[in-house]
């Protein structure tokens, strides 16, 4: 799993890095709302560990502008040392979907995130077509279009596709595509422009506007029509 952590006691995180790298899970870490919201916009996880008691934006505007600003599922997991009724309810109403008080099991916080991440997947196996404005992607038929019309794509612009929409409308940076493409076997030349390139020649260029934007130095994004300009 890859987990966002975002807290700012440095035991409690120094104790999740402990326990759960050495199980695989690749971890990122914010000690502030603020830092949590632009690693959320910038990358995708598996699920989110969220402290409620966080410095500058709180736990629960984090949780609410991760549900509404940037549009995420991603499951999310509350920890908190309040444990009222009113603060549970608080916390779910937020967005979050699990809600683990301090202090608490490591263990149990494990089990916790697989469950939560199983019950993701299994609510995106159920449906896993992509949309984003006019754009949609079936990954299991591996058919695209763009306001009802087909859009035909090289295998490499079918993956590059998955993965914008998956983020969207948040940015992909160039090494989150290219790991999506080459895995860790990148191509030293720049092939991912070349592949952009024809991208948007297939879901733009027939079109009034774009979709498929440059963030110069960054990456890539998708934006509604309306949007791009």
């Amino acid at each position: 799993m890859r987990i966002l952590i975002v807290e700012d006691h440095p035991d409690i995180l120094a104790n999740l890095y402990g326990f759960l790298e050495p199980k695989g899970h690749v971890l990122d870490s914010a000690r502030n709302g603020y830092a949590g919201l632009a690693l959320a916009s910038e990358n995708e996880y598996d699920v989110i560990v969220l402290d409620i008691g966080l410095p500058g934006l709180n736990g629960l505007e984090l949780c609410q502008k991760l549900r509404g600003e940037l549009a995420l599922s991603t499951p999310v997991l509350m920890l908190t040392a309040r444990d009222s009724l009113n603060d549970k309810v608080a916390g779910f109403d937020s967005g979050a979907d699990d809600y683990l008080v301090k202090p608490f099991s490591l263990v149990e916080l494990d089990v916790r995130l697989k469950a939560l991440v199983r019950r993701a997947e299994g609510r995106n196996s159920a449906n896993r077509e992509l949309r984003f404005g006019e754009l949609a992607f079936d990954p299991d038929t591996q058919q695209a279009s763009r306001a009802g019309q087909p859009v035909t794509l090289t295998r490499t612009g079918y993956v590059l596709l998955h993965a914008l929409l998956k983020a969207a409308p948040r940015i992909v940076t160039r090494e989150t595509l290219e790991q999506a493409v080459w895995g860790e076997d990148r191509p030293d030349s720049d092939a991912l422009r070349t592949h952009i390139h024809a991208l948007r020649q297939a879901i733009d260029k027939p079109f009034t506007h774009s979709m498929l934007l440059t963030v110069p130095g960054v990456g890539y994004r998708l934006a509604l029509p309306d949007a791009s300009t």
